[in-house]
């Protein structure tokens, strides 16, 4: 008998391409598909399970399949479907500590694989140059998405203390590029006009969606030799970008806002549609982060395929051209960072 799978999140692109890949591993038997609503991208041939993970029933399900390994990709900062921030973070929240408790009672779960986020780290201004997996955040995320984060690793910690034969692994990922990027960062980069905070250039890490998936895959398998697949990973791509170099790669000019003012910012575009433009979002784009990926190299035996740089080539591909072209936005960027410069003087 091989292995059996279970992912959550399966109605998202993400979890929707993970399944279809888990199901080319030769030593998977089986992948249980999971979410509260039926999926519109085909999920080759795994088994769709409607189910809410915030409710009880999800137990049933790992009891009925015999899940041996469980891959949990509904933590997320977007809303599926009509559903809000509330939703969001019940489901984030509420969901994983059903599903934790149902991992608890299984006796066939060997192996439980978390989808984070480097939001844990918050950002700050007086912040490390790159946060270490070890790193303590000089301040707790207050809110949205970065919270939910910070609660879920709590709770799956508390299971891996109880469930010692259970091998998890957190995987902290930052920032998610590619194509079909779906996040408040993505939603962010397509505006036609990139609003920043006045004064500050933040450095930005990212990860491809395609790494993500290939990580995904290298956590959730037995581990080879000289590697464990547990433990709590950042998964970053190589190298960092300036928001301005991002602006200019777009096409898209910048709105500098004084920092007194952000808030009010941050709720014009919450109230456009982006429904995670959190303060802990603004932080972000004030203070920037910057993670190491040495034990995901050395312990985890990963290595991204794509740059930092190349990931955002890929995104802004995919968004096609800005308002203006790349060259013009670069000389008005270079222009008003001569003007801040001065100003400093």
């Amino acid at each position: 008998m091989g292995r059996v799978v279970l992912v959550t999140g399966a109605a998202r692109q993400l979890g929707g391409r993970l399944v279809r890949r888990l199901l080319r591993e030769p030593e998977v038997d089986r992948v249980i598909a999971v979410d509260a609503v039926p999926p519109e991208h085909r999920l080759g041939g795994a088994e769709f399970v409607c189910a809410d993970i915030r409710q009880p029933a999800i137990a049933r399900v790992l009891a009925e399949h015999r899940v041996d390994t469980v891959v949990h990709m509904d933590v997320t900062a977007t809303p599926l479907g009509t559903g809000g921030r509330t939703s969001v973070k019940e489901n984030n929240v509420i969901g994983t500590m059903q599903l934790l408790g149902a991992c608890q009672k299984s006796p066939t779960v060997r192996r439980l694989v978390v989808k984070s986020s480097t939001s844990v780290y918050g950002s700050a201004p007086r912040d490390p140059a790159v946060f270490t997996e070890s790193t303590p955040p000089k301040s707790l995320p207050s809110g949205g998405f970065a919270k939910d984060a910070v609660e879920v690793e709590g709770y799956v910690r508390g299971f891996a203390r109880r469930r010692p034969d259970v091998a998890v692994c957190v995987l902290r990922f930052a920032n998610i590029l590619g194509p079909g990027a779906d996040s408040p960062l993505a939603e962010y980069f397509s505006l036609p006009v990139l609003p920043t905070v006045f004064g500050y250039d933040p450095r930005l890490q990212f990860v491809h969606e395609e790494d993500v998936i290939d990580v995904l895959l290298v956590a959730a398998d037995e581990p080879r030799r000289g590697t464990l697949n547990s433990g709590t990973f950042n998964i970053a791509a190589d190298g960092v970008l300036l928001l301005s170099q991002c602006s200019r790669r777009l096409g898209r000019p910048t709105v500098p806002v004084p920092l007194p003012t952000v808030n009010w910012v941050g709720t014009w575009l919450r109230t456009v549609g982006m429904t995670d433009f959190s303060p802990e979002q603004i932080r972000l784009l004030t203070h920037g982060r910057v993670v190491s990926t040495d034990e995901m190299r050395g312990t985890l035996g990963f290595v991204p395929t794509y740059t930092t740089a190349e990931a955002f080539a890929d995104f802004a591909r995919s968004r096609g051209a800005g308002l203006l072209p790349p060259a013009a936005v670069a000389r008005t960027v270079d222009r008003l960072s001569t003007l801040v410069a001065k100003e400093r003087v």
